[in-house]
Formats: C-alpha cells, structure tokens, sequence
C-alpha cells in the first residue's frame, strides 16, 4: 500500500476511534451540553415538518439546548437516514423517521444503504395515524363496495395517484389491490399534495393519503372518504367506515413518525431522549395538536418502539414481495 494511503487511513481510524470513544464516554448526567441535530429526510414543508417542530420544541424545553432542523432530502428519505445510520453514537445526531423511511424503504429497496433495526436504536415513537381511500365528490362512487365492483369489472381502468415507485402511498395501494381483489393504474405524483390535487381536478379517480391532508377537504364536501385504513372508526371522521367495515378486511395500514439515533448510542441518553419527549408530548396542548392533525401520540419505550418498527417492516416485505414491487 502506498504510504499516503496508509497515512490517510490510519488518520480515518482514529477519528473513528476517537469518536466512538467519545460517544461511549458521554452519559446521562452531561448531556446534552451542545445543540443537537435532528435529520429530517425530506424537503421542507412537508408533512414530516410538522413532528420535527414538535419534537424540537420539546426537547429545547425539558434539555436545554438548541435543536436543529436540518433537512436532508434524496432517496425518498434514504439519504437522510444514511447521514444518521454513519453518524457518532453520541445523542446529537438523530433522525425523524417516518413509515417510508423507517419500514416501507428498506423493504422494497436492496440498496437503501441501511437496514432499520440493525443502524439504528429507536427512541420514541412520536404520533400514529392511518390513510384514507378518497374521491372526488362529484364521482359516482358513493360507497366503497361500488368502487370495488367498479375496479373488478374493468380492470386497470380506474387509476390512483401516488408519491413515487415503493414509497408508502404506492405500497398502501398495493395492499388494498391485494386485499380488495382489484387492479388499478398507479400514477406517479410529487407529492401527497399534488396526489389530492390530482383527484380534485379530477385528473385520477383516487388517492390513498393521510388523514392530515385529506379531512379538511372531505369536511368542505369536496372529497369523499369511501374507507379508512384504520382498525375502528376515528371521531375526526366518525362517519367513515374502516376498510374492514367498508368490505375489505385486512388493509389496515398505519403510519408514524418517530425518533431513531445512531446504533450504539449509550442507552442511559437514549432513555434520557425517550423520558423528555414522552413527557413533553403529553402535555394537554400537545395532545390537542397532535389530534387536530388527526393522529395520536401515546407513551411508549425504546424497546416498545423497536418491535413497532420490526414488525411494520415485516408487514411492508410481504406486501411488497406479494405485489412484486422493487425499486433498485
């Protein structure tokens, strides 16, 4: 080996060292004493903008020090989760994780460049919510059955707006084709908000979005919400029947946004981590946020949280591998 290189190396391995050493050596009693970074894998003004905000605020009040937002998009979100994945084990590099990122990704893509349970020690998870199947409101569907019978009798025909190839409203859709027994056609939008705007000006039948983006439009009378993927019925919408209720049991799908840090990180700061923003979201004004937003937030562990994530990465392989979809 040429000597530079070996220079370069060994200069590479002990920054590492000293890192991990550094990391390993921090505890609960002094951290944090400088400001933290929380990754949030997409662009800004998103959806994941809105957790992200939270989870600041909270942790500047219970820690005491700054928490920057700092956006990382590419990859559908597997660039910013590289950046924590590769990133110090000390608590100040942490990443916002969501279903794509966290669940759906790493289970339809072999080169994500991260694997979800063995890169990362969950935190917390923050809210919980579900999608919703929705029409244009002037469309003839007015149940869910008709929809379905719609789609089997003509197969392919109706079309569903979507954020990309193997991203969680592609893969939403995929379950319900599976489970409802129907084929449409997937139409790639930017964004869930131009998903909705798409079935709006009526350009696509149907989308499958969170309830965060669709509710007030389906309050307006502007959509109509035929199921939701939730397991019962959710006083936001205490007029839309489930999936299950709606004639197609098993399409139940939650999404989540929640806390993971680097694999490593010293579990005495991860539970520092946890206990702030359990309690910090659990507060009377937090609750009424979170639930205008039409989601929930309980408390849960580190270990809680972890077997949450195993479990829905479990769930999006077997759809995935059923509906044949690979993004590499």
């Amino acid at each position: 080996m040429h000597p530079r290189r070996r220079h370069v190396l060994a200069v590479a391995a002990a920054a590492w060292l000293s890192s991990t050493l550094a990391a390993q050596s921090q505890t609960a009693t002094d951290y944090p004493n400088r400001p933290i970074r929380l990754i949030l894998p997409a662009a800004a003004g998103g959806p994941t903008d809105v957790p992200a905000r939270l989870a600041s605020q909270v942790l500047q009040a219970k820690l005491g020090q700054p928490v920057v937002i700092e956006n990382r998009p590419g990859a559908g979100g597997a660039l910013g989760a590289r950046v924590v994945a590769t990133a110090a084990p000390d608590g100040y590099t942490m990443l916002m994780g969501n279903t794509s990122v966290l669940a759906v990704i790493p289970a339809v893509s072999a080169s994500a460049g991260y694997d979800p349970v063995k890169n990362f020690v969950p935190v917390v998870r923050m809210t919980e919510s579900f999608q919703i199947l929705v029409v244009n409101a002037e469309s003839p569907w007015k149940t869910l059955k008709q929809f379905v019978d719609d789609s089997k009798a003509s197969p392919g025909k109706i079309n569903y707006a979507h954020t990309g190839a193997g991203g969680l409203p592609h893969l939403v859709g995929e379950l319900y084709m599976l489970r409802s027994g129907t084929k449409m056609t997937a139409v790639p939008y930017r964004s869930g908000g131009e998903s909705v705007t798409a079935v709006l000006a009526k350009s696509v039948d149907t989308t499958i979005e969170g309830i965060a983006i669709t509710r007030s439009l389906i309050l307006d009378g502007k959509l109509r919400a035929l199921g939701g993927q939730n397991k019962i019925r959710t006083p936001l919408l205490p007029d839309m029947p489930t999936m299950a209720e709606a004639g197609v049991p098993g399409a139940e799908a939650n999404t989540f946004y929640g806390i993971v840090a680097p694999a490593g990180t010293p579990p005495d700061i991860v539970k520092k981590l946890n206990d702030a923003i359990n309690q910090g979201l659990a507060t009377e004004e937090m609750q009424k946020t979170i639930t205008g937003l039409g989601s929930e937030s309980k408390p849960n562990s580190s270990q809680e949280f972890a077997a949450y994530i195993a479990a829905q990465n479990k769930i999006w392989i077997e759809v995935g591998q059923a509906a044949g979809v690979k993004i590499d």
